[in-house]
């Protein structure tokens, strides 16, 4: 009898200390746990585009001091496809974590939802906003052999021989929906030219089929071109910001170059890291804090300056009323240029 009253009081305590584990003021304890110890093992940043390009560049530019910062490894991932959406996806449906990260650009945050038919994730609703990394211009950029032969040596002589040559003439390209890609469409509209698309993986290997003779001119983010510039291997044509670049302070801009038809033309790009929606605030927070102070040293905001991207660091919050800005103003510029990928 004593031995069934003790049993008996004992499960009495059980289910009490049960009932007050699942009590409202303990719920949110049991579910999130804590993120102190953040990161114990490597993160990923994927990168959506082939190595080479832009996104590539920065990405690689800022793992090793996420790494230094954090005592992990960060380690870059390319997942290249459908002008971005493949490695989107990929951190869209990974865990939130904070393992995963994405770097996103104004084609997968910007430009994609109003390009495609159908997303495989919400720019939007699937995404935690980090911080911008850098905001580069575009450069209109020519192989110097295929500029020889067609006589150009400035925006408008491009313009007359695109015109003399209506659909001869082709258009490399990061992708579908790029914002290199949709440098090259604004362009065209606004010139009424006709050129051949040319999407690639990312402009990587764009920039080796422009070297290499086998595409005619592509809008292709500065930084990826920078050293192929430098190297006489592709010519400057001009730059797509609304102002001159201080990494080619003697190349002009699309509208300054390009006479009263292309007044008003600018098309930059951005590059942002993400997380999948849900991953904790103080991680977020955390990799915003660090990733700002790396862009702010001098080493870094120099290295990238020089190649003609301008630093960010801005608040989760910022970046996140930039991305809806940014979405606003491609949006028009998608359906101004009839662009749209099924």
């Amino acid at each position: 009898m004593a031995l069934g009253l003790t049993v008996t009081a004992m499960g009495a305590m059980a289910l009490a200390a049960a009932a007050a584990l699942l009590a409202p003021g303990n719920a949110h304890a049991q579910a999130a746990p804590s993120t102190a110890g953040w990161p114990t093992k490597p993160v990923r940043i994927v990168v959506p585009f082939a190595p080479g390009g832009t996104t590539d560049i920065l990405a690689r530019a800022m793992a090793p001091e996420l790494s230094r910062a954090f005592g992990q490894q960060f380690i870059v991932d390319n997942r290249a496809g459908a002008g971005g959406n493949v490695g989107a996806e990929v951190v869209a449906k990974s865990p939130a974590d904070g393992y995963t990260l994405l770097m996103g650009t104004v084609g997968t945050h910007g430009i994609n939802r109003a390009l495609y038919a159908k997303l495989p994730y919400d720019p939007i609703k699937d995404f935690a906003p980090i911080t911008l990394v850098a905001a580069v211009p575009n450069v209109m950029v020519m192989n110097p052999d295929k500029a020889k032969a067609l006589g150009v040596t400035n925006v408008q002589d491009f313009i007359k021989a695109a015109k003399a040559n209506p659909g001869k003439l082709n258009m490399a390209s990061s992708g579908n929906g790029t914002s290199i890609h949709l440098a090259g469409e604004l362009f065209k509209s606004m010139t009424g030219t006709y050129m051949l698309h040319l999407p690639y993986r990312g402009s990587g290997p764009a920039l080796m089929d422009m070297v290499a003779g086998n595409a005619d001119v592509m809008f292709d983010n500065l930084p990826s071109s920078m050293a192929q510039i430098k190297a006489g291997k592709l010519v400057a044509l001009a730059v797509t910001s609304s102002q001159r670049s201080t990494a080619l302070p003697d190349v002009p801009t699309v509208e300054q170059a390009g006479g009263p038809a292309l007044k008003g033309y600018e098309a930059s790009s951005w590059f942002g890291l993400l997380a999948p929606a849900g991953t904790p605030a103080d991680i977020v927070n955390r990799i915003q804090q660090e990733t700002a102070k790396a862009l702010a040293s001098p080493a870094v905001k120099e290295r990238l300056m020089a190649q003609g991207a301008i630093p960010g660091g801005n608040t989760p919050a910022e970046f996140a009323r930039h991305i809806d800005s940014e979405h606003q103003k491609w949006a028009g510029v998608v359906k101004a240029s009839g662009a749209k990928v099924d």
